[in-house]
């Protein structure tokens, strides 16, 4: 691939390829890769031709290797940028408040800030090249993109802690048997897992699509009470507005599907 623009964008099928685009770096996140990562994001989020995204990184090193140390070490205010409040100079938001299903696809690496990249994807699959790291602590960063809170949720606090304190790799395997990772392949078959999956998701109706995965989001933010309640009460707004025809004619379509899918 091109290293001419850090962040690339393919869109066929209701289906965007995100790609970070400086494998000769390991797609370090620098400024100017923030930047044009969270303004495709944007980008994807507001065409209605896109249905789904697939983010991943060039190469098969690295699906990003976080933040460029380099450019942190060259420049006093870099760091205090890649944590301001405004989402420009933060993309992880981005990939956040996108309405649009995001999957990650882990290509290679993803060490600090390329993991809490990953983490703000929907769901992940990997790659048999793929590792993950949590390198704050030696690095002396604290982590600002939502990986301490995140990561407990997902794999348990105790791991959490265990990946935190010591920055050692976990492998893809492992993080599949985490729950980290929802599937791991071989590094030519993971593109096409991710697109296939994306093309999946990209069959829902969108605005229907947008308001599940805002109330999973929201729910999972909130206690397990909280989530039920507000389950409870988007599902009596949604559901008053289904005609029984429509879940007929729907609930044929998915018997269909299912037979193909046997």
């Amino acid at each position: 691939m091109s290293d001419e623009a850090p962040v690339l964008l393919a869109v066929a099928d209701g289906v965007a390829t995100v790609t970070l685009n400086r494998p000769q770096a390991m797609n370090a996140l620098s400024k100017a890769t923030r930047q044009a990562l969270h303004d495709t994001m944007r980008t994807v989020d507001a065409d209605d031709a896109v249905r789904a995204v697939v983010l991943t990184g060039a190469g098969t090193r690295a699906f990003t290797a976080g933040l460029d140390l380099k450019e942190l070490g060259s420049d006093a205010s870099a760091l205090g940028a890649a944590n301001a409040e405004s989402p420009v100079d933060n993309p992880v938001k981005a990939i956040e408040q996108c309405r649009k299903p995001v999957i990650g696809a882990i290509n290679g690496v993803a060490i600090t800030g390329g993991f809490e990249l990953a983490l703000a994807c929907d769901v992940l699959v990997a790659s048999t090249n793929a590792r993950f790291a949590d390198t704050h602590a030696r690095v002396g960063i604290m982590p600002g993109w939502g990986l301490s809170q995140k990561l407990s949720r997902m794999i348990g606090i105790s791991r959490a802690k265990e990946l935190s304190f010591t920055g050692n790799f976990l492998s893809a395997e492992t993080a599949l048997a985490w729950g980290l990772v929802n599937h791991v392949v071989a590094p030519d078959e993971l593109l096409p897992l991710a697109q296939r999956l994306a093309g999946d998701m990209a069959q829902i109706d969108p605005a229907f699509l947008a308001r599940y995965k805002a109330m999973i989001d929201e729910g999972y933010a909130a206690s397990f009470a909280e989530g039920m309640a507000l389950e409870a009460r988007l599902s009596r707004e949604a559901n008053s507005a289904v005609q029984p025809e429509q879940v007929e004619a729907r609930r044929l379509a998915v018997q269909e599907r299912g037979r193909g899918q046997a």
